[in-house]
């Protein structure tokens, strides 16, 4: 790995996000302005209908819209400020409880004019808290955005410091050879159904009155309930992954309060679960031919000089962990599978050096700097995977429901577009086939008609939410407008490109979009 000690902690800081993706599923009141919500009957879950009818707020509701937020130094982070909120279990029945959100907000740095009102970010998942994703990137915001605007986040429900999806059990770590890719390149689909089914068992027992109130339907209107709270009478919004599908429901709920919001790395909301997971693997495997073709130009590149070769180089030390394991600590074993993982965790981010490092030492069989992965790993807890599966289940987009035998027949489509990454990914179809609650949230196509302007960002070789994904959610806004960076790695905010961070900087402080085609480096 980089000896680099600031590379080391972005990669460790990013590294629980992406595992959490990759294990469980492949891979963010005062004033409330009178508006109907104009989200199609259609995409309505039952019970929701006469929130939807409603304007401005349903009284059952009023309640939670006049609370008095009390904002107090983070006990970890006194540089921010925290404070939890109540929010109701089911929005359409809001005498059946309540549940806890957690918020933290970076106070701005400007007085009067040059304040807006406050940003809510979200850093994505589905189950990566929104508190600790804006810790770690509040410093990545340029001194006018921080200038103009609280910076806020809120653990989306379920996850982090919110009212958490408490499943009490560590089955996901019970069989642990389950998904392994063999060296004939097959997973173990009967392995991963079994761990699921025992998840989702334990998951219907601890947290089952929860588990139907966790989806993006849900969160979206939490966010609303934090813009009212925070005062503000639209909700400027920067989502990045998982993120953007949390802004595009809230624009479909809410269209006449959106203020700016970007999209960052999208979720296409028309596609189903199996496309989900298809697209993204072939993401990886586009991603994957850019870091070789890239590697292939360099004397020390450790896994040859085409893409051809690379490919072969990876499929070999993959099979050869898979017969033959490694096993450098107590309780640590390194198989081809986690490879494959920690390879797709470096083309996300994107860290062509430390990859090529780490693909080096495997070679040699030297464990250096997968055991410093896999550490990392380890302190990502399954309540974590059990957060986006509990998320994603909800959503037909997010949580496809295949048995082993479904899952088995897509497998030569995946390993077609994806030869490298495409067994690993199909075994993700399983996710929610024993979940205790169905999808609230179809696919289709969002248009949400009446919102201000909405940037969407894409990457142009983006592995995990792949390009065509932003190019698609873009089309289908009313008010979409596409910016494009020529790039790798996921999302495009602060990733080194000053064109893209400058023309966010300018959509968040003046509402100015870049023009039509506008493609950054």
């Amino acid at each position: 790995m980089n000896a680099d000690p600031t590379s080391d902690r972005i990669l460790r800081r990013r590294l629980r996000d992406a595992l959490a993706v990759l294990s469980a599923g492949g891979l963010l009141l005062t004033s409330c302005t009178a508006t109907h919500l104009r989200l199609s009957a259609a995409h309505i879950p039952a019970g929701m209908e006469a929130i939807a009818a409603t304007a401005p707020v349903p009284a059952g509701l009023l309640r939670y819209y006049q609370q008095q937020l009390d904002w107090k130094p983070c006990p970890k982070k006194p540089a921010f400020q925290c404070t939890t909120l109540k929010a109701p279990l089911d929005y359409a029945h809001p005498d059946a409880g309540d549940i806890t959100l957690a918020a933290t907000r970076k106070r701005a740095t400007g007085t009067g004019a040059k304040r807006i009102g406050s940003l809510l970010y979200n850093p994505g998942g589905p189950g990566f808290p929104a508190i600790t994703g804006l810790w770690a990137a509040a410093d990545a915001f340029s001194p006018s955005v921080r200038a103009a605007y609280d910076l806020v986040a809120v653990d989306p429900r379920g996850v982090g410091d919110s009212t958490p999806v408490d499943c009490n059990t560590d089955t996901a770590m019970a069989l642990p050879d389950a998904g392994v890719i063999t060296t004939a390149g097959k997973p173990d689909f009967e392995g991963v159904d079994a761990v699921n089914e025992k998840t989702a068992d334990a998951c219907r027992l601890h947290s089952g009155r929860l588990l139907p109130h966790v989806g993006t339907l849900e969160a979206a209107r939490d966010l609303d309930l934090m813009r009212a709270l925070v005062g503000d009478e639209r909700l400027h919004f920067l989502g990045l992954s998982y993120g953007t599908y949390l802004g595009t429901t809230y624009a479909e709920l809410f269209p006449s309060r959106v203020g700016r919001m970007v999209l960052d790395g999208a979720v296409d909301p028309s596609i189903d679960g199996y496309h989900r997971f298809l697209d993204s693997a072939h993401g990886y495997q586009v991603a994957w031919e850019s870091f070789a073709a890239d590697c292939a130009t360099r004397t020390d590149c450790p896994v040859g000089h085409s893409v051809e070769q690379a490919n072969r180089t990876l499929d070999a030390l993959a099979a050869a962990l898979d017969q033959n394991p490694l096993q450098p600590g107590k309780d640590v074993t390194i198989t081809g599978q986690f490879l494959l993982a920690v390879v797709a965790i470096a083309l996300r981010l994107p860290a062509w050096e430390d990859l090529r490092v780490l693909l080096s030492e495997v070679t040699r069989r030297d464990t250096t700097g997968l055991q410093k992965l896999t550490a990392a790993n380890q302190e990502h807890s399954v309540v974590g995977d059990l957060d986006l599966t509990a998320v994603s289940c909800l959503s037909a987009p997010l949580g496809p429901r295949f048995t082993p035998a479904q899952a088995k027949a897509a497998l030569p489509e995946f390993v077609r577009v994806s030869p490298q990454f495409g067994a690993l990914d199909s075994t993700s179809l399983q996710m929610c086939a024993h979940w205790p609650v169905g999808p609230t949230q179809p696919s289709h196509r969002v248009t949400a008609p009446g919102t201000p302007p909405i940037l969407v960002v894409g990457t142009t070789r983006d592995p995990a939410t792949p390009y065509v994904w932003s190019q698609a959610l873009a089309r289908q806004l009313s008010s979409g407008r596409l910016l494009t960076r020529n790039g790798d790695g996921h999302t495009a905010f602060s990733q080194g490109s000053t064109c893209v961070d400058t023309a966010i900087d300018r959509y968040l402080l003046n509402g100015q979009l870049p023009p039509v085609g506008t493609v950054c480096t």
